[in-house]
C-alpha cells in the first residue's frame, strides 16, 4: 500500500525538527512523539489536488497532516512553532535546531496554505461550472433529440462520422467511469493507510506494556524470594527462642520478632495478590495480540481485495482500449473494401469499353479486306 501511495505524492520540502503533540487530558502540556530530530517533509498529491505535512519515526507516523486553508502556524519562540489540525483532533508543535530553520518552515507552510485554498477555490468553480452547463444543456439536448433525430447514410462518410463519434462518446464515458472508481479507491487507500498506522500504535504501547509487566514481575519475583528466606529465617528464631526459654532474648525482643513475622507475612500476601493481577493483565494482553492479529488479517485481505480492484480496472482499460482499435480497424477494412470494389467496377468498366472499341477494329479490319478483294 505504501508504495503506491507514495508514487502519487511528491515531496516539496523536508527539515529536521523535534515533533510534539498536545496532551489530550490537559490541552496544555506537550508530550514529545520522537526522541531525537526527525525528517518532516510537505507532500503534494498530484491526483486530489492536496498538501500534507508527513513525518515517519520508525515504522509508525508521527505527523499525517492534511493542510486546509483555515491552518495557521504559530511562531511561540524563536525556535518553535506550531499548528492546530481539527481532522487528527490535535495541537502539533515542532522545535527547530534553529531561528532560520523556523523561518524557512513557516514561509513554506504559509506558500502551501495559499496553493490550498487556490486549490479548493479553481475545484469548486469548476464544479459550479459543470452543474451550471448540465441544467443548461440537458433540456436542450433532449429537445434537439426530439425534434431532429440524427441522419444515418449507408455505405457513405456520414455513417463513418457519426459511428466514430459514438464510440467516441462511449469510451469518455468508460473513462470517466474509471477515474470515478480510482478515485473512490484512493479515498479508501488513505483509511486504509491510517487504520494501519492506528494498529501500530496500539501495538508499540502493548509491546511495551508487556515488557514493562515482565519487568516487575521478574523484580518482585526476586523480592518475593528475599522476603520467604527472611521469614524462614525469623521463624527459625522465634523457634530457637521458644525452645531455649529464659536463656534466649527477652520477652520483648521475642514480640519485636513476632511482630516483624507477621508485617512479612502480610506483606508477603500483597506481593501475591499483585503477581496475580499481573498475571491477569498478561492473559488479557494475550487476548489483545490475538485481536491486533485479526485486524492485521483482515486490514491485508481489505488491501488484497483493493489490488485486485485495481487490476480489474486496467484490465478494464485495456479491454476499452482494445475495443476502440478493432473499431477502428473495422471502419479501415469497410473503407478499404469500398475502394477495391470501386476499383473493381472501374476495372469493369474499362474492360467493356475495351470489347467494344475491338469489335469496331475488327469490323474496320473486315471492311479493309473487303475493299482490297474488289
Amino acid at each position: 500500500m505504501f508504495p503506491l501511495h507514495r508514487e502519487r505524492e511528491q515531496p516539496i520540502f523536508s527539515t529536521r525538527a523535534h515533533v510534539f503533540q498536545i496532551d489530550p487530558a490537559t490541552k496544555r502540556n506537550w508530550i514529545p512523539a520522537s526522541k531525537h530530530a526527525v525528517t518532516v517533509s510537505f507532500f503534494y498529491d498530484a491526483n486530489r489536488h492536496a498538501y500534507r505535512i508527513i513525518s515517519v519515526g520508525g515504522t509508525k507516523a508521527i505527523i499525517n497532516s492534511t493542510i486546509s486553508p483555515n491552518m495557521t502556524f504559530t511562531k511561540t519562540s524563536q525556535k518553535f512553532g506550531q499548528w492546530a489540525d481539527s481532522r487528527a483532533n490535535t495541537v502539533y508543535g515542532l522545535g527547530f535546531a534553529t531561528e532560520q530553520q523556523l523561518h524557512q518552515f513557516a514561509e513554506r507552510f504559509k506558500e502551501v496554505k495559499e496553493a490550498a485554498r487556490l486549490a479548493r477555490e479553481k475545484s469548486q468553480d469548476k464544479m459550479e461550472l459543470s452543474t451550471a452547463a448540465l441544467s443548461i444543456a440537458a433540456p436542450q439536448d433532449l429537445s434537439d433529440e426530439l425534434q431532429s433525430p440524427p441522419v444515418m447514410c449507408v455505405n457513405g462518410p456520414e455513417d463513418k462520422l457519426f459511428r466514430s463519434q459514438s464510440a467516441d462518446i462511449t469510451l469518455s464515458s468508460e473513462k470517466e467511469r474509471i477515474k470515478k472508481m480510482l478515485s473512490e479507491g484512493s479515498i479508501c487507500e488513505l483509511n486504509l493507510e491510517a487504520e494501519l498506522f492506528t494498529l501500530q500504535d496500539s501495538n508499540s504501547k502493548l509491546v511495551a506494556a508487556l515488557h514493562e509487566a515482565n519487568a516487575n514481575v521478574e523484580q518482585w519475583k526476586k523480592q518475593l524470594a528475599a522476603y520467604q528466606e527472611e521469614t524462614e529465617r525469623l521463624r527459625d528464631q522465634v523457634a530457637d527462642l521458644e525452645a531455649h526459654g529464659g536463656q534466649g532474648p527477652s520477652d520483648m525482643l521475642k514480640d519485636e520478632l513476632t511482630q516483624s513475622l507477621e508485617e512479612l507475612e502480610n506483606l508477603l500476601k500483597a506481593k501475591d495478590e499483585e503477581i496475580r493481577i499481573l498475571q491477569s493483565k498478561k492473559s488479557n494482553f494475550h487476548e489483545l495480540e490475538q485481536e491486533r492479529e485479526e485486524a492485521i488479517h483482515r486490514l491485508q485481505n481489505k488491501i488484497t481485495r483493493q489490488s485486485r480492484t485495481y487490476r480489474e480496472m486496467e484490465l478494464e482499460m485495456r479491454n476499452v482500449e482494445l475495443e476502440r482499435r478493432v473499431q477502428n480497424a473495422e471502419q479501415n477494412l469497410s473503407s478499404a473494401l469500398e475502394d477495391r470494389e470501386r476499383a473493381e467496377n472501374e476495372v469493369q468498366r474499362v474492360i467493356q469499353i475495351l470489347d467494344v472499341k475491338i469489335f469496331d477494329l475488327n469490323d474496320l479490319r473486315q471492311s479493309l479486306v473487303k475493299l482490297i478483294s474488289k
